[in-house]
C-alpha cells in the first residue's frame, strides 16, 4: 500500500501580488525537493505545468490551492514534510496562507500503482472534518495502518 496525501491552503493574495511572489518564486524548488525525496511516488500537476497552482476545484474559493501526492509510507512523507528543505517553507506558511481554522490535510492508504482522484481527495478531507480520523481519512497525529487484504477460506474439496 502507498499513502495518499491531500492538503489545501488559502493564499493571502492572488498570484501576481507582491505578498505571495516569494512563494511562487520558490515553488519549483519546493517541488524539486519533493520529487527527489526518498519515498516520493507521484504528485498532481496541471497539464504542462510543474505544479497544481492553476487548479481551482473549490469554485467558491478562488484563492484555495490544492496539493495531492502519493508516498511509499507515512514515514517517508513525514520525513519530507518535517525533515527536509520543505520545512524551511513550512515554517513560513503564515506569510503566504491564511489560517483555515479546521483540518486542511487528509491522509489515506491506496493500492500501489494507483493514483488518487482529486474529487475523492476532496471527499476524504470533508469526511475527516465531519467525522474525525478514521481509516478512510486520517492525520499524522491520529494515523491508521493500512488494512490487510481480507482472504476468504475456500473449501478445496468442492473445487475438485
Amino acid at each position: 500500500m502507498h499513502l495518499a496525501q491531500f492538503n489545501i491552503g488559502r493564499m493571502i493574495a492572488p498570484r501576481g501580488d507582491a505578498r505571495v511572489a516569494e512563494f511562487y518564486d520558490h515553488l519549483d524548488e519546493m517541488n524539486a525537493v519533493a520529487d527527489a525525496a526518498p519515498g516520493f511516488v507521484w504528485r498532481m500537476v496541471d497539464g504542462e505545468a510543474n505544479d497544481a497552482t492553476s487548479l481551482r476545484p473549490y469554485d467558491r474559493d478562488p484563492e484555495m490551492l490544492v496539493n495531492l501526492s502519493v508516498w511509499e509510507s507515512r514515514q517517508t512523507l513525514f520525513d519530507y514534510v518535517y525533515r527536509s528543505g520543505h520545512m524551511e517553507y513550512l515554517r513560513r506558511r503564515r506569510e503566504w496562507f491564511l489560517p483555515l481554522g479546521e483540518v486542511f490535510t487528509a491522509l489515506w492508504w491506496i493500492p500501489e500503482g494507483t493514483i488518487p482522484e482529486l474529487a475523492d481527495a476532496m471527499r476524504r478531507l470533508e469526511h475527516l472534518r465531519e467525522h474525525g480520523p478514521t481509516p478512510y481519512a486520517f492525520t499524522f497525529r491520529q494515523a491508521f495502518e493500512p488494512e490487510e487484504p481480507q482472504s476468504v477460506p475456500v473449501d478445496t474439496r468442492s473445487a475438485l
